[in-house]
């Protein structure tokens, strides 16, 4: 699930580079929480929540369907 994760993410790391910033895969728990740490202008942007939580997790989760549950930032 790892490496599908990562594929996924690589769709979508484009739309944030345009912008400055980029997304970093940090790990898969076991509670289907996928771990990701923002990169560049995305990192302090103050919507950097509403890109995790309605880009990213939603892609995620269209994607995988219940193999995952949630997106979260770490730093």
């Amino acid at each position: 699930m790892r490496e599908q994760i990562m594929a996924a993410l690589d769709q979508v790391r484009p739309f944030l580079q345009r912008d400055g910033g980029d997304v970093e895969f940090v790990d898969y728990t076991e509670d289907k929480t996928v771990l990701v740490r923002l990169q560049g202008h995305c990192a302090g942007c103050p919507h950097a929540q509403m890109t995790i939580k309605y880009g990213i997790e939603q892609f995620l989760k269209d994607a995988f369907g219940d193999a995952v549950s949630s997106v979260e930032a770490v730093m």
